[in-house]
């Protein structure tokens, strides 16, 4: 293996001038120099040299391996990124390659990329938010954000989530700077309940988990509100929230049927107005988030063990927990108003 060349520093070829130079006692010769400083003996001839001649020892301007790429082209290479985040560094360097005729590799790409702030990140699983629905979560958020805590201390959070024995995250990457996690175009868009072996129906107030209940057929409006007529007072009951409380549930068409509403009206249960693709208003989806870690702390092999451990972290999720989530309903909100409507960090 050749030896790595390296360059002398200014300082060091100042030493060099002033000791060839001299003071009142004297000039040292190149020799000793060499000796002294333990530089090559040719180092210090050519530094010498180099100075008789222009009297400079600073690097000359220009100097070092030229760049492949001109200031116009690296900004294309960026304009690329930002109108096609997802394009992988090799994806982009042949794109270069016909535009500019110049063939380089995907390292490079990634060292101009990254000078302009420029990181490859995993994107962030979000629902696809449409125009309209932002308009309503915007809507939503800037009617409740001065609700105080009492009001959402009476709602009944609800939701369905399945729990997968096994699974892949699917993971996607994109081209992004630090605070654009949040841009549609850098989002992975998801839709809910993207597979898993059991299905739970949940709430839960500010002071503890509610009822649970494991959906074990296909979910139809009939069938939920059975789940609904089974446990959503008795869980209001448990909970204390009074005959006053406000409940809670998203868009889903089964939620939304006609058949459905008249339940609602027959049992007189106030149903909040909820605006659609939202679950990160909804403080049950970090709820969920928090029953997966406990379940996930050992391996599960099988359903029934999935439906064990999941009624034991839901029966025993601290109050803690519960109250925290609810407590930040304004948080929500705000990050909702200056979202414009669109995704959030919840």
């Amino acid at each position: 293996m050749s030896k790595v060349r390296t360059e002398t520093t200014v300082a060091e070829r100042a030493r060099i001038i002033d000791a060839w130079e001299g003071d009142e006692n004297g000039s040292k010769t190149l020799k000793e120099i060499s000796e002294i400083l333990k530089i090559k003996y040719t180092t210090v001839w050519k530094i010498i040299d180099r100075y008789k001649k222009s009297n400079s020892i600073a690097n000359k301007a220009g100097r070092g391996r030229k760049q492949t790429f001109t200031d116009r082209e690296k900004r294309s290479i960026v304009k690329f990124v930002k109108i096609n985040p997802r394009s992988s560094a090799v994806d982009i360097s042949n794109a270069t390659e016909t535009a500019t005729g110049k063939k380089t590799s995907p390292k490079t790409i990634r060292r101009i990329l990254n000078s302009n702030r420029y990181k490859n990140f995993r994107a962030k699983r979000k629902p696809f938010i449409s125009k309209t629905n932002m308009k309503k979560r915007l809507k939503f958020a800037k009617e409740h954000l001065n609700k105080d805590q009492a009001f959402w201390d009476k709602v009944l959070w609800s939701d369905e989530s399945k729990f997968n024995i096994f699974g892949s995250d699917g993971r996607i990457k994109v081209w992004r700077k630090k605070k654009e996690a949040l841009k549609m175009k850098n989002l992975n868009p998801t839709v809910k309940h993207g597979g898993g072996s059991a299905m739970v129906w949940g709430c839960f107030s500010s002071s503890g988990p509610g009822k649970m209940e494991f959906v074990e057929t296909t979910m139809n409006q009939h069938v939920y509100q059975g789940i609904i007529d089974r446990n959503v007072k008795s869980s209001a009951a448990k909970l204390k929230l009074g005959r006053r409380f406000i409940f809670q549930q998203d868009k889903d068409p089964k939620h939304t049927a006609k058949s459905t509403w008249a339940f609602f009206k027959t049992q007189k249960i106030t149903v909040l107005d909820w605006p659609p693709q939202s679950p990160d208003l909804n403080p049950i989806e970090h709820l969920w988030d928090h029953i997966e870690r406990e379940i996930r702390k050992t391996p599960i092999s099988n359903k029934n063990e999935v439906k064990k451990r999941l009624s034991e972290a839901w029966e025993t999720t601290p109050p803690e927990v519960t109250t925290t989530l609810v407590n930040s309903m304004r948080s929500r909100c705000i990050a909702v108003i200056e979202a414009k409507g669109g995704s959030t960090r919840y």
